[in-house]
């Protein structure tokens, strides 16, 4: 698609139709394509090649995001945040899958899941997500492209020219596709720690690698639901799409003849401002951070303790000087308002009004426990000793815990798997009345055929053939099996092909929910801060309904139960991961098939070095 767009180098505009691939013998050099200047991501014209303007009817179905008071669409989206964000051209010749960007996404590839696995178990944790990759990749790329000789080695170019963003997106993807620490570890840790189990890497690894890659492949096939329909925007995604573009762009923020901040500076003195103001609730004055200002007041009263307190209380203060507090559960700016006005009443009604009616009226007798707490509790009030309840081959021993004491749970966390029982229900319910409608739409439509620019503009790169996940879901689920025949883990395939299934059944619901509302109402919320919120803790569908019924299906055994629940939830968890991973490659026309690769390579890469360091350290 070639369009005109309006650029900022030397005051010049540059057509896409004229664009070359560049000299990569020369750097610093004047490149004739279009991606050797930066430019802003609106174009200005379209010539009689491209999508003709046309007049885009409203989807006959519910889409609370879509831009009603819009008469006329020319080459762009209906929903502004994404018209905002993304750019709404394409330019083919623009490198992406160069030798540079291989290297910088396999070293974030490497560092990033490193160092988060050997923290995740330590105290303080450190959390170190794609936005580090997104950030630091941008000087070493142009460094990368400043200073490195513009040669060939086997034919393959140490230098093609200046760093593009689409080599910036692939960085990205690489770098943060396996930060967070993989779930499966915590099943090789509980072996360890408490039940004596210790089995060789061969079965860490294809422990670890099927419960993430079987999300992979899942995500891979629900593309056409998840990720081609332009109703599918995923909010979180489009921070993403404006960072990249305020780096890449050099577009400025004054009018006519009158200058004014380029994108890029102006983001440059937000990030120094916030990183300097964190200072001063992070470390000068970290009661700021948790501003339970009530209690000081009353230091001393239980009531006023549990209503106002912060870390075994409701958090009533209502008040923070810390970023990282806000958003905790999502930032605020990139969730549509309907959205977080239906999270804030569901937490008024039911955790700031029916917990503490909970509370003091001594119900399931929650009183000789905190009001918020998020570990089980044994009839002296004292934290569950599960060793007391274990037979010596790690199977639960009914006698023994009659003899000890049953289970109890504070009032939050009690509330909080009632409602996840309660969304297993109303998600089903949800998808059938509000998404059937797109999801028969879409289910038969291709990429080619979608209504939407981007889409249009991503159905001329050579797409990525479903049986190619296929083939990675048979392998990694012959992985599965093997972990579970080969080493006494008490789990069965029967069982395995169960939990998947549930992940399956909730895969596109769950997505679409997410893609809207940019909520993961079905996922476990994993990252460990340093002032954990107990009340904002709420346990996924997925993950209780599989604790449900492997608990009837495989009674007595936890080892099993853990595994039942990794792939039962983890699937999906994964499958969400790599979807918007794709959207984000959607948005910045990524090609598909560089894409599948960079993502397959980098999470072997990054996790095979996390499960080497996870065996020598944890």
């Amino acid at each position: 698609m070639s369009a005109l767009v309006q650029e900022d180098h030397r005051g010049s505009a540059s057509s896409l139709a004229e664009s070359s691939a560049p000299d990569s013998a020369s750097v610093s050099g004047s490149f004739g394509s279009s991606f050797g200047r930066e430019k802003s991501i609106r174009s200005v014209q379209y010539d009689s090649e491209s999508l003709s303007s046309r007049i885009t009817a409203p989807p006959d179905f519910f889409d609370p995001n879509y831009d009603t008071d819009i008469t006329w669409l020319e080459d762009d989206s209906p929903y502004p945040e994404v018209r905002s964000a993304v750019a709404n051209y394409d330019d083919p010749s623009m490198p992406v899958n160069t030798l540079r960007a291989w290297v910088l996404g396999i070293f974030w590839a490497i560092i990033i899941p490193g160092v988060n696995e050997f923290y995740y178990f330590r105290y303080p944790s450190i959390m170190v997500t794609g936005i580090v990759a997104q950030l630091v990749s941008f000087p070493m790329g142009r460094a990368w492209a400043r200073w490195m000789p513009a040669v060939k080695i086997f034919g393959v170019s140490l230098n093609p020219g200046l760093f593009t963003i689409k080599e910036h997106v692939l960085i990205t993807i690489m770098g943060g596709v396996g930060a967070q620490a993989a779930y499966a570890t915590e099943i090789i840790a509980v072996q360890r720690v408490w039940y004596n189990q210790d089995f060789n890497f061969a079965y860490q690894w294809m422990l670890v690698m099927s419960t993430q890659l079987i999300g992979f492949s899942v995500g891979g096939l629900a593309r056409r639901l998840l990720v081609a329909p332009a109703s599918m925007i995923w909010p979180n995604t489009l921070v993403l799409c404006a960072l990249f573009n305020t780096l890449h762009s050099q577009s400025y923020t004054g009018i006519g003849t009158h200058s004014g901040l380029s994108r890029e500076r102006f983001f440059a003195f937000a990030f120094l401002s916030a990183a300097l103001w964190y200072i001063v609730p992070g470390y000068l004055f970290q009661a700021l951070s948790v501003f339970t200002w009530v209690c000081w007041i009353s230091p001393n009263n239980i009531k006023v303790n549990a209503l106002f307190g912060y870390r075994s209380g409701m958090g009533f203060s209502l008040l923070s000087f810390d970023w990282n507090q806000i958003a905790f559960i999502g930032s605020p700016l990139s969730t549509p308002w309907w959205a977080e006005a239906n999270v804030i009443a569901g937490f008024l009604i039911f955790y700031w009004f029916l917990a503490p009616v909970i509370y003091f009226t001594n119900t399931w007798h929650s009183q000789y426990m905190p009001i918020s707490a998020l570990g089980p509790f044994d009839n002296t009030g004292k934290p569950y000793n599960l060793t007391r309840i274990l037979n010596p081959d790690s199977t639960f021993n009914h006698e023994a815990y009659k003899a000890y004491s049953p289970l109890f749970l504070s009032a939050t966390f009690a509330i909080s798997y009632g409602l996840a029982f309660a969304s297993i229900t109303a998600t089903i319910v949800h998808a059938v009345l509000y998404f059937r409608k797109p999801i028969m739409v879409h289910l038969y439509r291709s990429l080619a055929e979608q209504p939407d620019v981007h889409a249009q503009l991503m159905a001329k790169y050579p797409q990525v053939p479903e049986w190619w996940y296929g083939c990675i879901l048979v392998v990694t689920f012959v992985f599965a099996c093997l972990s579970i025949e080969l080493f006494p883990t008490q789990m069965t395939i029967w069982a395995l092909i169960v939990a998947l299934l549930i992940a399956l059944v909730y895969i596109v619901p769950v997505g679409m929910i997410q893609a809207v509302t940019n909520r993961q109402v079905g996922l476990k919320y994993v990252a460990r801060p340093r002032h954990p919120p107990s009340t904002t803790y709420q346990s996924p569908p997925p993950s209780v309904i599989t604790e449900l019924i492997v608990g009837y299906m495989l009674p007595g055994r936890p080892l099993a139960m853990m595994m039942f629940k990794t792939w039962g939830y983890l699937t999906m968890s994964q499958a969400m991961v790599f979807t918007s991973d794709f959207k984000l490659g959607h948005y910045m026309k990524i090609p598909p098939r560089p894409m599948f690769w960079c993502q397959v390579r980098a999470w072997q890469i990054g996790w095979c070095n996390a499960g080497l360091l996870d065996r020598r350290y944890v």
